[in-house]
């Protein structure tokens, strides 16, 4: 079954400066940002996905104003859910998987 999780993004933009927050495919060979891959030193891989809403249809990648998250600073640090989701699929090698997913922030 799906082993979901969240974790928080915070940025922190001048009052009014419109701002979008994109998340790469990550560092996993072959990865793109619907299909995120964590590798593990043998090489063995792990598929999960990173989305912008709860229910898991909005994937979170790089395409300006189609898969980022938009908003608008305000002076303080704002706060952005983002949702992992590792989806039901073969058992993996045992072993400790990582991947590296850049955050960037354009205004």
């Amino acid at each position: 079954s799906n082993i979901d999780t969240t974790s928080t993004i915070g940025v922190q933009c001048t009052n009014s400066t419109p701002y979008t927050v994109a998340l790469s495919a990550g560092a996993g060979t072959g990865a793109t940002v619907a299909a995120r891959k964590m590798t593990s030193a043998a090489n063995d891989t792990v598929g999960y996905a990173i989305y912008r809403d709860a229910g898991g249809t909005q994937v979170w990648g790089v395409t300006q104003n189609v898969d980022t998250q938009a908003g608008t600073g305000n002076g303080a640090v704002q706060s952005y859910t983002a949702y992992g989701r590792v989806s039901a699929q073969s058992t993996p090698a045992q072993g400790a998987y990582s991947d590296l997913v850049a955050v960037t922030i354009t205004y």
